[in-house]
């Protein structure tokens, strides 16, 4: 095609398009000026097709296009990209705002300038801030491109002169008149220097190959097979080949080992650690909201006292007399009825907010109400394969635990494998939430310990019971730090010399292991294993004649054991007298680090009262496995009521001097209204009510212990609980052998519940600590039974498998309003954590006096019972004593007419008898009757 045909056929369309009065009148449109580029173009193209090869023409064309199209824009006019967010803000949407028919738009300088100050580098205008910044007018023009001709959507002018250039475009003949001047020129120029240079390809040459690394990168990424093939060998009949094959669809379970179940687990063996890791932080500033509604003011107390006014005799029985006064009374009174009425009705203060829940919180509703697997321990080398004897919460931080752990071994089996039980250790295990694998601390212990307690008072110090009778203690203050840390939540200190580089502390990974302090005489121990043991309540203590007197030091310093050898003992942790406490510092400490808090009764404890509990019926004692007093921890009711009847006792005497003085043992005075009496369990299965207070032997003038008040057997194996009510101290719960039974102390007679006999042992049982008719207890098949009196009596309300083992202890723990856990132990030494639902745990309104109404029901049907079993004793009394008076008096001689009496009706009854026999042999006859006399 020659140049002369493509600008006739480039110039074609002008003859269609607009004319040119039109376009001077809307302005140029991007149709018009797109139409003066190409005429340029055209005969652009046709000089340079002289001097290039004919197959080149298309590739010249366009490449001129494309420079010409760059110089078609006016000088200081340039293209500029408008976001659609920009676009909204200056009103210049595309195809709304501007058209190809209309594509101008006029941008106020200070509105641009406004928001390159709000969005900075974001505003599509910042690349030509400081042009717009130099612009001498207030309005700046945008021209909207369409097609994208200068390769942007929006045209901006930056001075006047573009302005008006873009405005007002120059005529076709204008255009046409600079082309021909233009093309003049270039004829001129080109005749003058002619290129004459001659272009050949030459190909490249190979060279060798340079490494530069990259070939290991490929390498890398690379997958390459490192697992031999696994090859099968498939055989099948030889007259099956060929045979049709019908398919079917099945389910995944329908056949045995249908699928495969690849399940993600963790591989314990190996942890890859991450060494490094890419995180992003986005920071913002920091926003308050406050709020203020009333101006405050400094509190002030003021008052004002008045006269009040009162009306005389006369007035008053003027008002009292009027009509307008009965008038009142009159009207008000149905009101103050129907008022009253309605108070006797409903409770008007009411909450039914709070309420609205409590008809869901029963067993039968479908919300939660089964235990959840909060977390376990277990340790490999200390705990595993071995029994829990007890389990302990920490009393102040949360998430701490302790377990004590023995040999699962009889006695006889002990005795044969004496060497093992001595080598290996006797801990308690102290547990954290944060560490489910380490334990925290390690307390040794000169042999098992079946039972141990945290001071209520002081939580450092740790006292325990042990299989050979001893007592022994623990302080764990130096290593408190580490409890605390260890809490989930809490994060060590940073400012600390140890968390320096290269300061670090080797031994803080590592499990303390603390040594006890003090233990008690073997000679004053119990003879046998320590069952039970308690801390004595910080307001009271006992004397060596069993009295119980006020604890002026408001600390835990009594600890009361008892064991199977028949005795329950007193031991004071306290120096004695004229002897000053050890003081425990950093220089204090012992040969191993053992502090000396306890030094001064280190291997000569010995208790201060030692009962032994005799039986009411022959010689020997009770095996007591459990006891129970009625004080408890934080129970402040009765030196409330002595320090009233003390303070009136001084006022009436005059002063209270005396009271300042400390005061002797000797003038200790027992508290009033505290009982001396408590209960314990025995091994088979009795339970005694005994007495503290020592008496005086008529016989030998010895003072000695009281036999006990009663000892009733329900249970046919040891008890392992007795435990009181938190919510009321005088009923307790006993768990023993096969059932459970619930008792009031004064009630001698029977036990207010008594379950029937289980498929399995019965091994432990504790109070719900919110729910006053809720109990837990624990079955040797692994089972735990949640009890609720309120919802049924004679079975459990919820029973739930725990562990494949037996069942050793329970402990309910209060964690806050809104969690309670239960630490459930088992006999291979595993520690379950289980969290309670809110449906046992939170107690309904109105349950504790539902609770109490129906113990106190069971305690007059106890006393219906009794009532009615002493009646029918009395009458049978009455009627034995009645048939003996029968039988002792003689009978009366009867009288001459009685006598005729009898013998008439033997004589009629063997005649009758003689009637029947003759008629029988048929030899009867009837007698004739004789003639009447004439």
């Amino acid at each position: 095609m020659s140049s002369n045909e493509v600008e006739s056929e480039i110039k074609q369309p002008e003859n269609n398009s607009r004319p040119a009065s039109k376009v001077s009148e809307n302005g140029p449109s991007r149709q018009g000026s797109s139409k003066h580029s190409k005429v340029a173009k055209v005969k652009k193209t046709s000089q340079n097709k002289g001097k290039t090869k004919k197959g080149e023409d298309d590739v010249t064309a366009t490449e001129a296009d494309a420079a010409e199209d760059k110089d078609s824009l006016p000088e200081n006019a340039i293209p500029l990209f408008l976001s659609s967010k920009s676009q909204e803000i200056f009103h210049c949407i595309t195809d709304e705002d501007v058209t190809m028919e209309n594509p101008f738009k006029l941008i106020p300088k200070e509105e641009i300038l406004q928001d390159l100050k709000m969005r900075a580098g974001v505003c599509d205008f910042a690349p030509i801030k400081q042009k717009i910044i130099d612009y001498p007018a207030d309005e700046l023009l945008v021209v909207y491109d369409a097609d994208y001709v200068h390769g942007q959507n929006f045209i901006i002018a930056l001075t006047e002169e573009a302005k008006e250039k873009l405005m007002r475009p120059p005529t076709a003949e204008q255009v046409e008149g600079e082309d021909g001047e233009r093309e003049e020129g270039q004829q001129q120029g080109e005749e003058e220097e002619v290129d004459l240079t001659v272009y050949t390809y030459v190909p490249p040459e190979p060279k060798e190959w340079v490494s530069q690394g990259s070939e290991k990168e490929i390498k890398e990424e690379s997958i390459e097979e490192t697992r031999k093939k696994i090859s099968f060998t498939l055989k099948r009949v030889r007259h099956e080949f060929g045979a049709p094959v019908q398919f079917s669809d099945r389910g995944p379970d329908d056949a045995k080992d249908g699928y495969i179940e690849c399940v993600a687990y963790e591989d314990k063996n190996f942890s890859v650690k991450r060494m490094e890791l890419n995180k992003s932080v986005q920071a913002i500033s920091e926003t308050t909201d406050n709020g203020s509604q009333t101006e405050w003011k400094h509190p002030c107390n003021k008052s004002t006292q008045y006269v009040p006014r009162e009306f005389n005799e006369e007035e008053k029985n003027k008002h009292l007399q009027s009509q307008q006064l009965k008038n009142f009374i009159e009207n008000t009174t149905p009101r103050f009825q129907l008022a009253l009425q309605q108070n006797e009705i409903m409770d008007v203060f009411y909450d039914d907010w709070t309420a609205l829940a409590d008809e869901d919180s029963s067993f039968g509703s479908k919300s939660d109400n089964h235990l959840k697997e909060y977390q376990s321990f277990t340790d490999m080398q200390f705990s595993k394969e071995k029994t829990i004897t007890s389990v302990e919460w920490h009393p102040t931080f949360k998430g701490v635990i302790a377990v004590a752990c023995a040999e699962r071994m009889l006695f006889d089996e002990r005795i044969d494998n004496a060497s093992k039980v001595l080598m290996a250790p006797s801990l308690i295990l102290i547990w954290s939430f944060s560490d489910p694998i380490h334990p925290q601390i390690l307390l040794e212990a000169p042999d098992d310990i079946f039972c141990f307690k945290f001071n209520p008072s002081d939580p450092n110090v740790i006292t325990g019971g042990c299989i050979n009778g001893q007592v022994v203690m623990w302080d764990i203050s130096k290593h408190v730090e580490r409890l605390k840390n260890s809490q989930r939540g809490k994060q060590p200190k940073k400012n600390t010399m140890t968390s320096l580089p290269g300061f670090e502390d080797e031994n803080s990974d590592k499990t303390p292991i603390i040594r006890y302090c003090a233990v008690s005489a073997i000679e004053h121990s119990h003879k046998t294993a320590v069952a039970d043991i308690q801390w004595v309540p910080d307001h009271i203590e006992f004397t060596r004649m069993g009295v119980i007197c006020e604890n002026r030091q408001q600390t835990c310093c009594q600890i009361l054991t008892a064991s199977t050898d028949g005795t329950v003992a007193v031991w004071d942790t306290r120096p004695p007298k004229g002897q000053a406490p050890a003081v425990d510092d950093n220089k204090s400490n012992g040969p191993l680090g053992v502090p000396s808090t306890f030094k001064h009764i280190d291997l000569t404890w010995k208790p201060v009262i030692k009962i032994p509990i005799g039986r009411i019926e022959g010689n020997g004692e009770y095996a007591v496995t459990c006891i129970s007093i009625q004080e408890r921890q934080g129970d402040r009711t009765i030196l409330e009521k002595q320090s009233k009847q003390d303070l009136e006792k001084r006022e009436s005497v005059g002063g209270l001097g005396s009271s300042m003085r400390g005061g002797s043992a000797k003038e200790k005075k027992p508290l009033e209204g505290v009982t001396t009496k408590f209960f314990i369990g025995t091994e088979d299965g009795e339970l005694v009510y005994a007495d503290w207070k020592l008496e005086k032997d008529v016989d030998s003038g010895r003072l000695q212990p009281p036999k006990p008040d009663f000892a009733k057997l329900f249970h046919d194996q040891n008890i392992t609980t007795l435990q009181r009510s938190p919510f009321f101290k005088e009923y307790f719960l006993v768990v023993g052998g096969w059932n459970f039974s619930i008792w009031k102390e004064g009630e001698t007679s029977q036990p207010l519940l008594c379950s029937a006999a289980h498929a399995k042992k019965l091994t432990a049982g504790y109070w719900s600590p919110t729910r006053p008719c809720v109990f837990y207890i624990a079955r040797a098949d692994g089972n735990i039974d949640v009890w609720d009196l309120l919802d049924r009596t004679h079975e459990p309300s919820l029973s739930q498998n725990i562990s494949a083992a037996s069942i050793t202890a329970i402990f309910p723990w209060i964690v806050n309003s809104k969690q309670q856990l239960l630490g459930v132990a088992d006999s291979v030494g595993t520690l379950h954590i289980l969290e309670v639902p809110w449906t046992l745990r939170h107690a309904p309104s109105g349950e504790m006096n539902s609770t109490l109404n129906y113990l106190e029901r069971e305690v007059k049907r106890l006393a219906y019972v009794q009532t009615r079993q002493e009646f029918r004793i009395q009458d049978k009394r009455r009627i034995d004593a009645e048939e003996a008076e029968k039988k002792l008096v003689k009978p009366m001689e009867p009288s001459s007419e009685e006598v005729e009496n009898r013998q008439r009706m033997e004589y009629l009854d063997y005649k009758e008898e003689e009637k029947k026999f003759l008629q029988e042999l048929g030899l009867w006859q009837e007698p004739e009757e004789p003639l009447p006399d004439t």
